[in-house]
Order: C-alpha cells, then sequence, then structure tokens
C-alpha cells in the first residue's frame, strides 16, 4: 500500500498551486490549521537551499471529531498532511494516504473513517 497520492501541475506556479489546493480542499470540507514552509525552516536552522517545500497540516472537524472520538490517541496521526514542493516536472501535490496511516491502530471504526477521508483528499488531488 502506498503511504500517498500525487499530482503534478504543469501549468501553475507554486504559489497558485497552494492557493488551489487551499481551496480544493475547503470546497471538501478541510481546512489549513499548520502551514510549514521547510524551505524557509531548512535555510533559517541549516542554512542550506532547497526547493520551494510547503506541508499543510489539512483537518476536516468532522471527521477528527469521530476519529478522536474511535480512538483516543490518534491526535498523535492528524491533521492530515499535504504537500506542495516544486520539482523539475512542475508543482506536485501530494497528500497522504490516510488508510496507510491508520492502517497502524487495530480499530474498524478507524478503517472506516480513514476510508472515507482518503475519498475526499483523493477528490482534491484529483480536481487541480
Amino acid at each position: 500500500m502506498n503511504y500517498y497520492f500525487a499530482k503534478t501541475i504543469k501549468n501553475s506556479s507554486f504559489e497558485e498551486t497552494i492557493a488551489q489546493v487551499t481551496e480544493a480542499l475547503k470546497a471538501e470540507g478541510f481546512g489549513i490549521l499548520t502551514e510549514i514552509d521547510v524551505k524557509e525552516t531548512m535555510k533559517k536552522k541549516l542554512d542550506e537551499d532547497f526547493r520551494p517545500y510547503k506541508i499543510l497540516g489539512a483537518c476536516n472537524p468532522p471527521f477528527a471529531f469521530k476519529a478522536l472520538q474511535a480512538e483516543n490517541k490518534i491526535g498523535t496521526m492528524l491533521p492530515c498532511n499535504v504537500i506542495v514542493q516544486q520539482t523539475d516536472a512542475g508543482v506536485e501535490v501530494a497528500a497522504v494516504s490516510p488508510k496507510a496511516s491508520m492502517a497502524a491502530v487495530d480499530n474498524a471504526e478507524l478503517a472506516d473513517i480513514a476510508n472515507e477521508i482518503e475519498a475526499l483528499l483523493k477528490k482534491v488531488i484529483a480536481s487541480l
């Protein structure tokens, strides 16, 4: 099982793609809780140059609530991370596979929730 799914966008800038991803997530009930600028962090902490790369911590509150009710330690695996990175081929958008990450937890209720969230995230990626 792959731990992510991805799509490369060829006709959009890095910043435009972040805006598109944010809107597509919003359309499926997700908000961005965190945004980590990896390029900026690598420069600041290590004085290393890195390609444009952001980690968006996406959350769908109703599903997060269900997951937390089903498994009280599942917050260690939340939110769902979506990355946007510049590559030679264009701007890649990749999302974590909730099914893959939740497979480590033996809880059938969580597996059902992960399936639903994965379907929404795949819809977001496909819409870009």
